[in-house]
């Protein structure tokens, strides 16, 4: 395992990963998100559902939550100089899928006549598609990064979501059930318009990961100086 490259040794700065209420707050995002899960889980097994469990985590929005918060408990519980170089590059994974899922969510999913602000929804929605999506995409443009991505990050971070795609395809033409609406061929329009909305769909991400991209590098350039600089003057 590789540590990440020399962090900026101030660990009581607000914007350093190692900050005590840097990782509170992970801690207690991380906790509160895997908790919506349990809820959404719960849901599930009540009479007269229409999702079932395994239909619920076929749902992006379900893996990508169940990552991210694995993934904000894990960097609350370690040093961030103890973990692996490719943990930034993951870390920023999760961003574009977090922010992806509420922006489809507002587009594509949410009923018509919920306003786009509103925080007004059932709890775990809540969580999976407002508070995870904001607070991860402000920890990765206000907390500290020493590892810049090279120029293809944002084309590997897109192998998730297309295998995400690949794999709905294939389940829905065995058993007709596709988990958005977007991604059913069988519906009106058919293939034309389920096609027509994942092209819409993957330049967004494409999109939102170039960004996500510059915006973590842009966020690692201060800290890399810092070390060079601590380096040259030892």
């Amino acid at each position: 395992m590789v540590p990440l490259a020399e962090h900026h040794r101030d660990p009581a700065s607000g914007l350093h990963p190692d900050s005590p209420w840097v990782r509170a707050v992970r801690l207690l995002v991380g906790a509160f998100v895997l908790a919506a899960l349990v809820q959404k889980t719960y849901d599930a097994t009540l009479p007269g559902n229409d999702v079932d469990s395994f239909q619920l985590y076929s749902e992006f929005t379900v893996q990508a939550n169940l990552g991210l918060g694995l993934l904000l408990i894990a960097s609350a519980a370690w040093p961030a100089a103890r973990l692996p170089r490719w943990w930034v590059h993951l870390f920023g994974a999760f961003v574009l899928y977090l922010v992806m899922t509420g922006l489809i969510y507002i587009v594509l999913v949410a009923p018509p006549d919920e306003p786009w602000w509103s925080w007004d929804l059932y709890w775990p929605q809540m969580a999976h598609h407002r508070l995870a999506p904001l607070y991860v995409l402000l920890d990765w443009l206000l907390v500290t990064r020493t590892v810049r991505g090279p120029w293809w990050r944002p084309l590997a971070w897109l192998a998730y979501p297309a295998a995400f795609l690949i794999f709905s395809w294939l389940r829905g033409s065995i058993d007709g059930w596709y988990v958005y609406d977007f991604l059913d061929p069988t519906l009106e329009g058919g293939w034309p318009a389920a096609l027509a909305s994942i092209a819409q769909v993957l330049v967004a991400f494409l999109v939102i990961a170039a960004l996500v991209h510059l915006a973590g590098n842009a966020r690692a350039a201060p800290a890399l100086s810092r070390s060079r600089r601590q380096r040259q003057a030892t």
